[in-house]
C-alpha cells in the first residue's frame, strides 16, 4: 500500500510554483462502523466475547491479521462504534481481553430509545428499504431522522478530540451516511474515506426521499474524499443523485464539491480466499463434512444460507424450489435443500412475522413432498460457526443464492473459495452485486420460479468438466482480488484522491505570481494569449446580447494585438457572426461556439464541424418545454450549437430545472455523437470530437510560442487549461476548484492584470529577473 503524503506538498511538474519535497508520513487507520466488530455474551457469570457477523466484520479482521497491515505504513488501528453492552463490562470484562486483537476499540454508549429510533428507524426503516428498491416499505418519520443526526454527531464528537493530523479515517455503510461532512466540517483537512455496502438505488428511487433529508444524506456522504461501492451501477446512481440534487459538476467519477475534489469509484469488496481454501484441510472440518455426506448419501445437496431479511427473496426462492419438485418430479428424494437462515434484528416484528411466514412455508413444501425416508427442506434458523459452514459449503452440489437485492452478497464467494475440487455450481441472483464478478454463475431472476426451476435442473445436471471450468475462473478472479487487495486498493485511491487535491489547490494571484508572470512576458519574443470572452473580458450579462464589448476592451485588445509579438485569440462560445459583428475589426484569432468555427487573424471563417444541424430539430422541443417550466430562461441557437439559458430564473428553479433537462438530454443522446456541457447558468448540446481544448492545443503547435497565458471562467475552460497544462500560465476567473494554475476572485481583475503584462519592464525588474 502507498504511503499517505501530508496534504499540500504534491504539485505539478514543471509548475511555476516551486515545488515542495514529498514527505512520506506514517499514520493510524481508524474504522468507524455502526458497531463494535464484537458482542458481550452472558450465561450466569460466564462472560464471553463473541465476533460480530457480517462481511465488513471479516473482511476488516482478516486484514488487520494479515502480513500487509502489519508491514504497512500504518502506525496503529482504532475501531468505533456503538457498544452493545454496559460500560461496567466494558472496563471489567472486554478491555482485559483487547490484547488478543489486533486494533484498539473505541466504544459508543448511546440512549437505547435514540439509538432505537437511529438504527431500527430511521437506518433499517427508511434507509434500509429505499436503498433496496423497496419503497413500499420505507417509513418517512421525523423523529427518526433526527435520531439518524443525533447518533451520527455522537460519533463526530467522540472521534474530533481524539483525531491526530494524519489520521486516516474510514467510515463504513449506511448508518454513518452524515458522519463524513461533520467531520469535515470541523477538520477540513483530514483524510476521510467513506464505503457504503449497500446499493445506492437509481436517482429515480433516492428523490422519493423527503427534500432536506436527501440533500444532508449526500452533503455527509461528499465529505468524504473517496466514496466507495461495489458495483459500476451503484457509483453511476450515485454521481447522478449528486449532480441532480446537490448540483455538483462531475467528470468520469470525480466530484467537484466545495473547493474541493471527491472521487466515487467502485471496490467489490473481497473475502478471506486463503482462509476459506485452507479450512478444507482443517481436521474437524473434514470431519464436518464426511458427516455431512454420510447423512445425505446419495441425494444431490443444495445450499442456502442468508440472513432473515426481505430483500434476501427467501419465500421467492422457496416458491422456486416448490416449483421445481412440481415440474421436475424425477428428482424427488434424489435432492435435499439445506436452508440456514441466520437471525437478524428479531426485536422488530415485521421480522418475527417474515420468519413465522417463511417456516410456514418450509412446513407446506415438507408436508407437500416428504416421504417416511425423505425431508426436502432442512431448515435451521441460528448463527452457524464457521467450520459447519466451511463443510457445508464443500459438500454443497449446488449453492442457491438468489437475493431480490444485495449490495454484493459474500455467501456466493465464500461458496467459490470453499470448493477446492472445483466441483459445484453457483446460482446467483442477477440483482446481486456479485453477479457483476460471477458472470460464470448460473444468474437467475429471483422473483422467476421458472428461471429458478431451470436453473437448478441445469446445475443438477451439469458435467463435472463445465463446472470445473466455471468454477477455475471465478476462484482466479476472487482469488486476484481478496480482502487484502480490496483494503489496500481503497487505501491507495483515497492516497490518490489526497494527491489530486493537493495539485488542485489553486493558488490566487498575489504581487509575485504577477511580478514572475510580467517578466516572462516581457522577455518572450513570441506569445499566445488565449483569452475567453463571457465572464473573463467582460461580466454577465442579462441577455446575451447585451455583453457588447466597451472602449475600454476594445481599446486594450488593440494595444495588446498591434504588438507584433502578440497573438490574441479570443476563445468563446459565441457565434461567429456575434464574434466578428463586435470584435472583426480588430487584427485578432477568434473562434466561436468553442471550436466549432474559426478565423485566424486577417483570414476567412473555417468549420471545424459539420455544418448539418438537423439533429437540433431532435433538442429544440426539448428545451423549449423546460422554457414553459421554467420562467426567465431562453433557448439560443448557434451554427453549431444550441443553448437553453436559466441565468435569469429564480436561482433555486432555474438549478433544479437545469438538472432535470440534463439528465433529459443525456439519455436522449446515448449512442449519439453530440454532448451536453454543463456551463455556467447555461446548459448546451453541441457535436462532439471539437472544444476549447482542442483549439488552443492546436493554435500553441501552429504558433509555436515561447509565451502562452490562457484565461477563463467556465467549466468549458477547464478543457484548456488541462489540455495545455505546464505549457502555458492558466488563469481561472473563480473561487472553486479548477485544471488551472492560479485564480483571480473576479472578472474585473482580468483587465488590469492584462495592462499590467502590456507594460514594459523598469530596469530594476529587469535587473531582478
Amino acid at each position: 500500500m502507498a504511503p499517505f503524503l501530508k496534504p499540500g506538498n504534491a504539485v505539478p511538474k514543471n509548475s511555476p510554483v516551486p515545488p515542495q519535497s514529498e514527505v512520506y508520513i506514517m499514520a493510524r487507520l481508524i474504522i468507524i462502523s455502526n458497531r463494535l466488530p464484537f458482542s458481550v455474551d452472558r450465561e450466569g457469570d460466564q462472560v464471553t466475547i463473541r465476533q460480530s457477523s457480517g462481511g465488513l466484520v471479516s473482511a476488516i479482521k482478516s486484514y488487520f491479521e494479515s502480513d500487509t497491515a502489519q508491514n504497512s505504513h500504518i502506525t496503529e488501528k482504532l475501531w468505533m462504534g456503538v457498544a452493545d453492552f454496559s460500560k461496567e463490562d466494558f472496563e471489567q470484562e472486554v478491555v482485559p481481553k483487547l490484547d488478543k486483537y489486533d486494533f484498539t476499540a473505541v466504544p459508543l454508549f448511546t440512549d437505547k430509545t435514540v439509538y432505537k429510533d437511529y438504527y431500527n428507524g430511521f437506518s433499517n426503516s427508511t434507509l434500509w428499504p429505499l436503498f433496496h428498491y423497496f419503497p413500499s416499505l420505507v417509513e418517512y418519520q421525523s423523529d427518526y431522522f433526527d435520531a439518524y443526526t443525533k447518533v451520527n454527531a455522537m460519533f463526530a464528537e467522540t472521534l474530533l478530540p481524539m483525531l491526530k493530523p494524519d489520521d486516516i479515517i474510514w467510515i463504513h455503510d449506511y448508518q454513518l451516511m452524515l458522519l463524513p461532512g461533520m467531520i469535515r466540517a470541523q477538520q477540513p483537512k483530514a483524510t476521510i474515506g467513506f464505503f457504503l455496502h449497500i446499493p445506492f438505488p437509481s436517482y429515480e428511487i433516492f428523490r422519493m426521499m423527503p427534500t432536506d433529508w436527501k440533500m444532508n444524506i449526500l452533503r455527509g456522504v461528499l465529505g468524504a474524499d473517496l466514496v466507495g461501492f461495489h458495483t459500476y451501477d451503484y457509483v453511476e446512481h450515485f454521481v447522478q443523485s449528486v449532480r441532480m440534487v446537490v448540483g455538483a459538476d462531475s467528470n468520469f467519477r470525480s466530484i467537484q464539491y466545495q473547493n474541493r475534489l471527491v472521487k466515487a469509484d467502485l471496490f467489490p469488496i473481497g473475502i478471506d480466499y486463503k482462509k476459506f481454501q485452507h479450512a478444507a484441510k482443517d481436521p474437524e472440518v473434514q470431519q464436518l463434512r464426511d458427516e455431512v455426506q454420510q447423512n445425505f448419501a446419495g441425494k444431490k445437496i443444495i445450499f442456502s444460507v442468508d440472513r432473515l431479511d426481505y430483500t434476501k427473496g427467501l419465500m421467492d426462492r422457496l416458491n422456486g424450489f416448490e416449483y421445481f419438485l412440481t415440474e421436475h418430479p424425477e428428482w424427488q428424494d434424489r435432492v435435499v435443500f439445506v436452508l440456514n437462515v441466520v437471525p437478524s434484528r428479531d426485536d422488530i416484528q415485521a421480522y418475527t412475522r417474515r420468519k413465522r411466514t417463511i417456516e410456514e412455508k418450509i412446513s407446506g413444501i415438507n408436508g407437500k413432498f416428504s416421504s417416511i425416508s425423505w425431508q426436502p427442506v432442512i431448515y435451521r434458523y441460528m448463527h452457524l460457526p464457521f467450520n459447519e459452514l466451511s463443510a457445508l459449503y464443500q459438500t454443497a452440489d449446488v449453492a442457491l443464492i438468489t437475493p431480490l437485492r444485495d449490495g454484493m452478497n459474500l455467501v456466493a464467494k465464500e461458496y467459490i473459495a470453499s470448493t477446492v475440487s472445483q466441483k459445484g455450481v453457483l446460482i446467483l441472483s442477477e440483482l446481486a452485486g456479485a453477479a457483476s464478478e460471477l458472470s460464470e454463475a448460473l444468474l437467475v431472476n429471483p422473483t422467476d420460479v421458472k428461471d429458478v426451476s431451470n436453473a437448478i435442473v441445469r446445475a443438477l445436471n451439469m458435467p463435472v468438466p463445465e463446472q470445473k471450468q466455471r468454477m477455475a475462473l471465478m476462484q482466479k478472479r476472487l482469488s486476484d482480488y481478496d480482502v487484502i487487495n480490496w483494503v489496500n486498493d481503497f487505501l491507495d485511491q483515497l492516497n490518490n484522491v489526497k494527491t489530486e487535491q493537493a495539485k488542485q489547490q489553486t493558488k490566487l494571484m498575489d504581487d509575485k505570481i504577477v511580478e514572475q508572470m510580467h517578466q516572462a512576458y516581457q522577455k518572450a519574443k513570441k506569445r499566445c494569449l488565449l483569452l475567453d470572452y463571457d465572464g473573463t473580458l467582460v461580466p454577465f450579462a442579462r441577455l446575451p446580447q447585451e455583453a457588447m464589448p466597451g472602449k475600454d476592451l476594445l481599446g486594450l485588445l488593440k494595444k495588446m494585438a498591434a504588438d507584433k509579438k502578440n497573438n490574441v485569440v479570443i476563445i468563446s462560445g459565441r457565434e461567429g457572426d456575434t464574434l466578428e459583428n463586435w470584435l472583426g475589426k480588430v487584427p485578432l484569432t477568434l473562434v466561436a461556439e468553442h471550436g466549432a468555427s474559426f478565423k485566424m487573424k486577417e483570414g476567412d471563417w473555417q468549420f471545424a464541424a459539420p455544418v448539418s444541424d438537423t439533429w437540433k430539430e431532435e433538442i429544440r422541443p426539448v428545451m423549449q418545454t423546460f422554457v414553459t417550466r421554467c420562467v426567465g430562461s431562453f433557448v439560443e441557437e448557434k451554427t453549431n450549437t444550441i443553448a437553453w439559458h436559466y441565468r435569469n430564473t429564480h436561482p433555486d428553479l432555474g438549478f433544479v430545472r437545469s438538472r432535470e433537462l440534463i439528465n433529459n438530454l443525456n439519455q436522449l443522446l446515448q449512442n449519439t455523437l453530440l454532448q451536453v456541457i454543463d456551463g455556467n447558468k447555461v446548459v448546451e448540446v453541441r457535436m462532439s470530437g471539437f472544444d476549447k481544448g482542442v483549439m488552443a492545443r492546436k493554435l500553441v503547435q501552429e504558433l509555436d510560442p515561447d509565451f502562452v497565458l490562457c484565461i477563463g471562467d467556465d467549466t468549458t475552460d477547464e478543457d484548456m487549461f488541462k489540455a495545455l497544462g505546464d505549457k502555458a500560465y492558466t488563469i481561472k476567473v473563480s473561487h472553486g476548484p479548477t485544471a488551472a494554475q492560479f485564480t483571480v476572485l473576479s472578472q474585473q481583475n482580468v483587465l488590469p492584470l492584462l495592462e499590467e503584462l502590456s507594460q514594459p519592464l523598469t530596469k530594476k525588474q529587469y535587473a531582478g529577473s
